[in-house]
């Protein structure tokens, strides 16, 4: 079985996609993918620094991360020609990703992508999962986890769908606004609901 598990950024996908790999699930985490497809050497790579510039590349030769997001988060045009990029590229190794993934024997294949619905793919990954928390607390942990101040921690909000809109259109919600066990407990349930088992 396939399903799709997004949210909102620092809504808990992470945590929840954590949850489901420790059930027996394999997660194909779409960041991950976004990073192989840039890594230092790759056409991804060639292609963003031809179109961003070489002050976006680390010393390491990887790109900085840090700096391109600082560009492409206030910059929608930026963010529309890095997309135009990756996308085509993210896409191509997902399937490869999800195939051989289907092909394991896993119990449960998880696509964990950030922007499974912007993307228009949703529909490809049901039923879809979507994790969520309050705007509050998304700031708060935006800027703990990040190191972000205020204005960049909802510069990054205003840059995503508004995670209510994206709840409306999921098959599951699970709720990360209470604690782990209340999380973990949603996550029994919808391992449940997907009939297969405790």
């Amino acid at each position: 079985m396939l399903i799709g598990l997004t949210g909102g950024i620092a809504c808990g996908k992470t945590t929840v996609a954590r949850m489901l790999t420790a059930k027996g699930a394999m997660v194909i985490d779409a960041d991950q993918v976004a990073r192989d497809v840039v890594c230092a050497g790759s056409e991804g790579h060639r292609a963003v620094k031809a179109a961003f510039g070489s002050e976006i590349i680390a010393a390491d030769g990887q790109l900085d991360r840090a700096r391109l997001g600082a560009i492409v988060f206030g910059d929608p045009k930026a963010r529309q020609r890095l997309e135009a990029i990756t996308h085509p590229l993210i896409a191509k190794l997902s399937m490869e990703r999800l195939g051989a993934a289907l092909s394991s024997g896993a119990p449960l294949v998880v696509y964990d992508a950030a922007l499974l619905v912007e993307s228009g793919r949703a529909d490809q990954f049901r039923p879809l999962v979507v994790v969520k928390t309050t705007r509050a607390l998304q700031i708060e942990r935006l800027m703990s986890r990040d190191g972000l101040d205020s204005n960049a921690a909802h510069a990054r909000l205003a840059s995503q769908m508004d995670i209510e809109a994206k709840a409306a259109l999921a098959d599951h919600v699970i709720d990360n606004t209470g604690t782990l066990d209340d999380t973990q407990s949603q996550v029994d349930h919808l391992w449940q609901s997907l009939g297969l088992g405790e």
